[in-house]
């Protein structure tokens, strides 16, 4: 069966919304260009808020859901992340992920998607921060859609419905699950996760 080139690898982010994962992903999808290396990098956070502004049906009801700051089905998520990497992933990239499988279901697609492409040890990377530090951090960006309201349901949400998928991936057989502090300053979480990773 085909496998991938280049040994192409994945790199999944996981935590507390304000942990700056969307940062170090960007950050490490910049590290590995530097090494010669092509990348992929999905966020579905944008991808969504894309995906809010429109007139037709779909626009319409992401846009609703947002803003009762309720949960967007996971269909969606898995939806773009598919077709993302049908469309563009050609078996020599590396693939960095931000804001996926924040549920379980999600997380049991994804692995199905390494597994079918043949992607070897996919690295999960969680960006470890308390509730405490992910709410100042939130209050702190002063985004529009930062209210202390929903605020608390992202973090509840985490709770509830991420940190199943962060236990399967921990627990997963063939998978490179690494933790990081990421209560420090963004240079110290980088220079932490390219250690880890064995740069």
């Amino acid at each position: 069966m085909y496998s991938c080139d280049m040994n192409s690898q994945a790199f999944v982010f996981f935590g507390r919304s304000g942990c700056g994962k969307g940062t170090q992903a960007k950050r490490l999808a910049n590290f590995l260009k530097e090494k010669g290396r092509n990348t992929l990098y999905i966020e579905t956070g944008n991808s969504l808020r894309e995906l809010s502004r429109g007139e037709n049906l779909i626009n319409k009801k992401i846009n609703d859901v947002i803003k009762d700051g309720h949960l967007i089905p996971v269909f969606i998520p898995i939806w773009i992340w598919t077709d993302f990497i049908v469309k563009n992933f050609t078996g020599k990239e590396d693939i960095i992920m931000d804001g996926v499988c924040r549920r379980l279901e999600e997380a049991v697609a994804l692995s199905s998607a390494f597994d079918f492409y043949k992607i070897e040890k996919p690295n999960i990377i969680l960006i470890n921060v308390s509730k405490e530090w992910s709410a100042t951090r939130l209050m702190e960006r002063k985004r529009a859609d930062d209210t202390p309201e929903k605020i608390q349901n992202r973090l509840s949400w985490y709770e509830e419905d991420v940190e199943p998928s962060v236990k399967y991936f921990r627990e997963k057989d063939g998978y490179n699950f690494i933790e990081i502090n990421g209560e420090q300053t963004i240079e110290k979480v980088y220079e932490d996760i390219i250690k880890a990773l064995g740069y």
